[in-house]
C-alpha cells in the first residue's frame, strides 16, 4: 500500500484503488485468434535484406522473451495472406496508381500457375510458421483478372466484376491456391475469405476490390464449397468481411447487402449457407467508422451480440481494422503516430469489440505500412529494395492482448468498484486458459491508478505485469506472489498475468 501513503487519510486511499472482482466460473466467448494481414507491403518487404525482415518478423510473431522477461514480439496467432488478383503484373495498365496497393497473382494470364509470383508474401508466411503461428487465412479482395468482366482488379459502376460464368472457375482457382501454397511452403491456409467489404463500389482504382450482393456471395460460397469437397480441400470458408459492423444485424444503406447474419445463417433465407460442409460458423466484419463515441460504439456491439445469440454456435470475428476517419473528433486516421495516444485508442477498440460484441477473433489491417497513416503496426521506409523499420506503440498495445490471450482462452466476468479519483474509468477485461489468468487494464488517465485483483473463492498467485506506455514496450514487472495493489502507469495498457486456483 506504499503508494496510498502519498494520500492523506484512508478514505482518499480507498477512493484511489480500483477493486477488480473476477469470476472465473462466469464465462463468455472463447478466443480464436489475434491476427494481422500481409497486405500490401510484404510483397516488397519479404524481399528486403534478411537481417531486417527477420527483425520485423520477430516483432510480429515471436514468442521469445528478452533477458528481463519482456516479450521480443507480440506473438500474433493468425496471419492473413492476401491472395492477389494480378494487378501487379499489369503495372500501370492496372489502373491502380500506387504500386504498393497492387497485388500479384499465382495465376498467370495464360492460365498457368507460378508459386513464386508472391515470393515476398510467401517469405512472411513461412516466417510466421517458423515462429509458432498455426492459423493462416487467405483473403481475396478481387477475383483474378483472368475472371473479371473488365479485365481489371477493380469494378465498374459498383457492379460485381465476377462474370456469371466464372463462379466455378474462381472456386477451382481457390482450391488450386490452397494446394499450391501447401506444396510450395508446407503451410495450409486454414481459412479462405473469398470477398472483402462487398458493400463498397470498388470502382475508383484505389486498390483491388469487388462488390457483391448477399445473393451473389451465397452463390459464390456454394461454388467454393462444392470445389473444396470435390478437390478434398479442408480449408474452411469464412464469410462476411462486411465493410462495417452495421451490415451484420441491420439493413444499412446498401439494399441486398445488409442483415448478413440472418441472410446467411437463417435456415429460411434463400441465401442460407450455414449448412454447407466447408463453411465455418463465423460471420466476419470490420470495425471501421463505428468506434466513436464510446457509448454509440458499445450500443451497436451489444445489438450485434444480441443478434448472434439467436444463432447458437455462430461467432463473430472482427477481421480488419486500423484507425480511419476522424472518429467523432477523438482521433484522426491521417499521419503516422508511433506514440501512445494512437495505441490507447486502438486498445479501447479491441476492448470494446471483445467485451460488448463478444468477438472471438480480432484482426488488424496491414501489419507493415509504408504510408503516412495510422494503419501499421510496424512502419517501413517507402523503398521497395530496403530501408529502416519502426515499431509503433500500436504494435505493443495489440501485444497486450495477442501475446497473452492465446487461442482457447475464455473471457471471464469482471466487476469494478472504487477508483472515484480517476477521471476516466479504467477499461478492464479478463481471460482464463487452464489455470492461467490474464487481465488487461487500459488507463487513459494522466495519473497512476491502483488496482486490486480479487478472485473471490479462487486464489490468485504469481502476479506479474507487462506494461505498454510512452516509455515501455510490454515491459515486464517483477513477479510477486501477492501483487495487490498493482500500480498501473499513466496513459498505459497493462497486462496482469497470474495463476488462479
Amino acid at each position: 500500500m506504499a503508494l496510498c501513503m502519498l494520500y492523506s487519510g484512508l478514505a482518499k486511499c480507498q477512493e484511489q484503488v480500483v477493486s477488480v472482482d473476477i469470476d472465473p466460473a462466469k464465462t463468455y466467448q472463447r478466443i480464436d485468434n489475434f491476427g494481422a494481414s500481409d497486405a500490401w507491403s510484404c510483397q516488397f518487404i519479404g524481399q528486403w535484406p534478411t537481417e531486417t525482415k527477420e527483425k520485423i518478423a520477430d516483432l510480429l510473431f515471436s514468442k521469445d522473451t528478452l533477458a528481463d522477461g519482456s516479450p521480443r514480439g507480440i506473438a500474433l496467432s493468425l496471419w492473413r495472406f492476401n491472395i492477389g488478383a494480378g494487378s501487379a503484373a499489369q503495372a500501370d495498365k492496372s489502373g491502380i496508381k500506387d504500386e504498393w496497393r497492387r497485388a500479384a497473382s499465382f495465376l498467370n494470364t495464360d492460365g498457368s500457375y507460378n508459386w513464386q509470383n508472391q515470393a515476398g508474401q510467401m517469405w512472411f508466411l513461412s516466417a510466421a510458421k517458423k515462429r509458432g503461428v498455426d492459423n493462416f487465412l487467405g483473403f481475396v479482395n478481387s477475383p483474378p483478372v483472368n475472371f473479371t468482366l473488365n479485365g481489371k482488379a477493380y469494378a465498374t459502376a459498383g457492379k460485381s466484376n465476377l462474370g456469371a460464368d466464372k463462379y466455378g472457375a474462381f472456386a477451382d482457382y481457390l482450391s488450386s491456391v490452397v494446394k499450391g501454397v501447401k506444396k510450395a511452403s508446407g503451410i495450409t491456409l486454414n481459412y479462405i475469405s473469398p470477398v472483402n467489404e462487398p458493400q463498397w463500389d470498388w470502382s475508383d482504382g484505389g486498390q483491388e476490390g469487388c462488390p457483391y450482393s448477399n445473393a451473389e456471395m451465397a452463390r459464390l460460397v456454394r461454388s467454393i464449397d462444392s470445389s473444396f469437397s470435390k478437390n478434398h480441400v479442408l480449408s474452411k470458408i469464412v464469410i462476411g468481411e462486411a465493410g462495417s459492423l452495421v451490415y451484420l444485424a441491420s439493413a444499412g444503406d446498401k439494399p441486398g447487402k445488409g442483415n448478413q447474419i440472418k441472410d446467411f445463417f437463417n435456415q429460411g433465407s434463400p441465401n442460407y449457407i450455414g449448412d454447407l460442409k466447408n463453411v465455418k460458423k463465423v460471420i466476419s466484419a470490420h470495425s471501421y467508422f463505428t468506434t466513436s463515441p464510446i457509448a454509440t460504439a458499445e450500443q451497436l456491439r451489444r445489438s450485434l451480440a444480441a443478434e448472434l445469440h439467436n444463432y447458437p454456435g455462430l461467432s463473430f470475428w472482427q477481421s480488419e481494422y486500423c484507425i480511419l476517419g476522424n472518429n467523432a473528433g477523438e482521433i484522426d486516421g491521417n499521419k503516422r503516430d508511433l506514440g501512445i495516444d494512437a495505441a490507447l485508442y486502438l486498445a479501447k477498440v479491441i476492448h470494446t469489440d471483445l467485451t460488448s460484441a463478444n468477438a472471438t477473433a480480432w484482426q488488424w489491417w496491414t501489419a507493415i505500412s509504408p504510408f503516412d497513416y495510422k494503419d501499421g503496426l510496424v512502419y517501413v521506409d517507402n523503398n521497395k529494395a530496403g530501408g529502416n523499420y519502426y515499431s509503433s506503440k500500436m504494435l505493443w498495445a495489440m501485444g497486450n492482448f495477442s501475446r497473452f490471450v492465446r487461442p482457447g482462452a475464455v473471457r471471464i466476468d469482471t466487476h469494478t468498484s472504487g477508483g472515484e479519483r480517476t477521471k476516466s474509468p479504467l477499461l478492464i477485461s479478463a481471460f482464463k486458459k487452464d489455470n492461467h489468468l490474464i487481465v488487461v487494464v487500459i488507463n487513459n488517465n494522466a495519473e497512476t491508478a491502483l488496482v486490486n485483483i480479487n478472485g473471490g473463492s479462487s486464489k490468485i498467485s504469481d502476479i506479474r505485469t507487462f506494461t505498454t506506455s510512452s516509455t515501455a514496450d510490454l515491459q515486464a514487472g517483477a513477479v510477486a506472489p501477492n501483487g495487490n495493489p498493482i500500480s498501473i502507469q499513466p496513459k498505459s495498457v497493462t497486462t496482469i498475468t497470474g495463476t488462479v486456483n
